[in-house]
């Protein structure tokens, strides 16, 4: 019978799949983009706000740099999308980075990888929620005065969408997804029809406003340094493009095939779109400032900056226009929906690292749907914590982002690298190693190229933030080595050899009695039915009035085991029995010590905290105790047994009714709550 909490956990999640139901959760590309490329499609809706906002600080004139930027950024996403078109064929297992790096690079550079990739999820959760929500404020205030707790909400909503297994999920964030691509490329298509077509000279909100640069008459250097920061805040629109070569298994067949679709696909739409927003904000001379207190000197009273994408739909469609609020619902839905990259990422590689022995074992273990259940809880712990700490706010976030995906993307084409010269040793097909050595130099290039991003990110990011990342990494790092040492080393403990077993000489068996009652008088017996070498009970003499009632019950119910009386002259009760249990054993070694402890067995939660506390800690010592055997012996409370009565009735209540039923008169009555069966 279900209790109220498996009941509350079915209306949840669903009811469970058998394990042979996995196969019916794979995913059709139509399901698997929005499922595994929202992050990337996302990161068009704030990816234009970073690098507008990073130019502001050398004034008005930096914002005709952003298309070039932007082509920049383009050249980046269509070099990572080739590279891990290569990896989804070669590698398509699902370990996607980390399997790349582990077996062409060694298990230390795949554990860096690794930890550079589990930090990037934790961040892509806070960065896309935090962003919703800001998306979500230019339409609703309160969004925007609350961000915090709206963040968590939307954690929580994702944390339980994914909680009921990968397809559904897919199902679920697909409409917002297309819609999404819809909205922008309506945007878009619309300002330049209207623009270029209708001949209409289109203005941003903020076109005319009069703003100063944070550091006038920037040097050549100090200009060149703002560039290069400009570049390495734009590539966070590639974050989340190395999650399709993780989900590699939980596409239909052909897999690899269908990854790789899937991934040029993320890769045409995710850059169209990023172009095509830059292009249309220079169009409509759209300004955005880092600090609209201290950079706007004049412009319209009230003016409060709207996010670039908001601008654009109230530029293109009007200011008061319903499709204003469908742009900003849609667009804060796809990046609270972005989160979801990670929600399928980060199980997964967790799985797969718990089975390598690098996390903890529950993360690899699928839950009632199929979902890696722990890895998801574990992820969204995480980032909720990330986001109370950072208050919400995407610039500071973001200034930790994209770190760990330029880690993982650079030694991944390392290890491709690696991988296509191992093959091209063996191979002697002149078709097949002329397409190894063209993948060996899109490889070659790729990593060359997110090699030296990653370089200008550190660079331009370690003081604002990115040192928090790269210690999160070098943390998990060292706690992944520390968790697989310690599983190495049980395991060589645990190793079985070719000795036999000893047997033990002697079990000496000892009953725990705190007082003469039901649970006692079962502990004895049972102890008596395992047929000892001998048999004593115990009790501890805290209080001499109580001690001598134990002894007078014991003679007067002649129970034939002898009792023992242990003084606790400082009144605990723990220690002396460890001295009178190491006692039995100091004599010989080889002999067993069996010790029954009667447990109460109840019904409601809180009445744990008032019985079973001094067994638990009794439990807790003689564990560590060499050749001491523990032994429970419950005994059911009654509110144990009327737990179990409700729940027999409320089965019987929702099952179906198959006729009227009845009893004849001279029926054997059901046993009553006092009986020996309702004890049992």
């Amino acid at each position: 019978m279900a209790s109220s909490t498996s009941l509350a956990k079915r209306l949840l999640l669903g009811r469970p799949f058998r394990s042979d139901r996995l196969q019916h959760t794979l995913l059709p590309k139509r399901i698997a983009l929005p499922v595994f490329a929202s992050d990337a499609l996302s990161s068009v809706a704030y990816a234009p706000d970073e690098i507008l906002l990073t130019l502001s600080i050398a004034g008005a004139g930096a914002f005709a740099i952003s298309p070039w930027i932007t082509l920049a950024v383009a050249v980046v996403m269509i070099t990572v999308v080739a590279s891990y078109r290569q990896n989804v064929h070669a590698y398509p297992s699902g370990g996607g980075d980390y399997e790349v790096a582990t077996v062409n690079l060694g298990p230390r550079a795949g554990l860096g990888v690794a930890s550079a990739l589990l930090v990037d999820y934790i961040l892509t959760v806070a960065v896309s929620t935090s962003s919703g929500v800001a998306a979500l404020g230019a339409t609703w205030g309160l969004a925007k005065d609350n961000p915090v707790p709206f963040c968590v909400a939307g954690i929580v909503i994702l944390t339980a969408l994914n909680l009921r297994g990968l397809r559904e999920a897919g199902t679920a964030f697909a409409i917002p997804t297309y819609a999404f691509i819809v909205v922008i490329v309506g945007v878009i298509l619309t300002g330049l029809f209207r623009e270029f077509i209708m001949g209409q000279d289109l203005r941003a909100p903020s076109a005319d406003l009069v703003i100063s640069a944070e550091h006038g008459n920037l040097t050549s250097f100090a200009f060149a340094y703002l560039l290069l920061r400009t570049f390495s805040s734009g590539c966070a629109a590639l974050t989340g493009v190395e999650a399709i070569s993780n989900g590699v298994p939980a596409f239909k067949p052909p897999k690899s095939k269908n990854a790789a679709s899937t991934l040029l696909l993320l890769g045409v739409l995710a850059i169209v779109m990023l172009v095509g927003i830059v292009v249309l904000s220079r169009i409509t001379h759209l300004q955005f400032v880092e600090d609209q207190t201290t950079q706007i000197l004049a412009g319209p009273k009230g003016y409060d900056q709207k996010p670039v994408v908001a601008q654009l739909a109230e530029t293109v469609f009007g200011n008061g226009s319903p499709l204003l609020y469908v742009v900003s619902a849609v667009t804060a839905l796809i990046l609270f929906l972005a989160a979801n990259t990670a929600f399928n990422g980060f199980p997964v590689l967790g799985s797969i690292l718990a089975q390598d022995r690098y996390l903890p074992r529950q993360l690899h273990t699928r839950g009632d749907r199929l979902a890696f259940s722990n890895g998801i809880i574990f992820l969204a712990a995480a980032a909720i914590v990330l986001v109370i700490a950072f208050q919400a706010e995407t610039t500071r976030l973001i200034q930790l982002y994209i770190v760990g995906v330029f880690v993982s993307f650079t030694l991944s084409q390392g290890g491709m690298i690696r991988h296509w010269n191992r093959l091209l040793r063996t191979q002697r097909d002149p078709a097949r190693r002329s397409r190894m050595k063209r993948s060996r130099a899109i490889n070659a290039f790729g990593m060359g190229l997110t090699g030296a991003v990653l370089i200008v990110v550190l660079v331009t990011k370690f003081l604002l933030g990115a040192w928090i990342a790269i210690a999160a990494m070098l943390v998990i790092y060292v706690t992944m080595l520390g968790i697989h040492k310690h599983y190495t080393r049980v395991a060589q403990e645990l190793q079985p050899t070719d000795e036999r077993p000893v047997l033990p000489s002697r079990n000496h068996a000892v009953v725990l009695v705190s007082k003469v009652h039901m649970p006692t008088l079962r502990a004895v017996a049972y102890a008596q039915a395992t047929r000892p070498d001998t048999l004593t009970a115990v009790t501890v003499n805290v209080d001499d009035k109580d001690t001598r009632a134990i002894q007078d019950e014991w003679e007067r119910r002649q129970i034939p085991v002898p009792l023992t009386v242990v003084d606790s002259p400082y009144r605990e009760i723990s220690r002396p029995i460890i001295d009178f249990v190491k006692g039995i054993r100091r004599g010989s070694p080889r002999d067993v010590v069996t010790v029954f402890v009667p447990e109460y067995v109840v019904g409601r939660w809180w009445e744990n905290l008032l019985h079973n506390q001094s067994a638990l800690r009794i439990k807790g010592r003689l564990l560590f105790e060499p050749g001491v055997m523990v032994t429970s012996v419950p005994w059911q409370l009654r509110s144990s047994q009327d737990r179990d009565l409700e729940r027999f009735d409320r089965g019987l209540s929702r099952a179906p009714q198959r006729g009227p039923r009845t009893r004849s008169a001279d029926a054997e009555p059901p046993p009553s709550d006092d009986s020996e069966g309702a004890h049992a």
